[in-house]
């Protein structure tokens, strides 16, 4: 089952700091909801394991991110895959840009296109979409959070 998703928001952040936080997997991890580990195994791949519940399902993944196509601080893709055993797997990939709005605040928009299988799969479309832009909205409420704290205390 495939599924694509889109959207935009504002950060009260330079575009500079929220680059700098969508490429630190500290801020991630806090940022991802279910993010029990995230580690950079090099400039552009990171591991991690999440714990997601999909209605009735409760899944751990485990699987590797990569940033592709970076032109650092305007935009990135970002891909991975993750395998949650008997729950099935999940792989995507996001185009990410960020645009200044004004000298403290940035605008990031995101196009979303993702696969998953097995017994999630099994779940129906509207459920699937439904928890993914959920949790997309749970993401973006803690990055933005994550970057407001970062920012605030860097210009302390």
């Amino acid at each position: 089952m495939t599924m694509d998703m889109q959207g935009s928001e504002r950060i009260e952040a330079p575009v500079d700091a929220v680059w700098k936080a969508l490429n630190d997997p500290d801020v991630l991890r806090q940022a991802i909801p279910g993010c029990e580990s995230l580690e950079k195994t090099s400039d552009t791949t990171m591991v991690a394991k999440v714990v997601l519940k999909i209605g009735p399902i409760k899944a751990k993944f485990e699987g590797a991110v990569e940033l592709q196509n970076l032109n650092p601080p305007q935009s990135y893709t970002i891909s991975g895959e993750g395998k949650g055993g008997l729950a099935g797997f999940a792989k995507g990939g996001a185009d990410v840009s960020l645009e200044s709005d004004g000298p403290s605040a940035t605008v990031l928009t995101y196009v979303v296109k993702a696969e998953v299988g097995g017994k999630i799969a099994q779940l129906g479309s509207r459920l699937i979409e439904s928890t993914s832009k959920k949790l997309a909205a749970e993401f973006f409420s803690n990055f933005s959070a994550a970057v407001g704290a970062e920012n605030s205390q860097a210009s302390a």
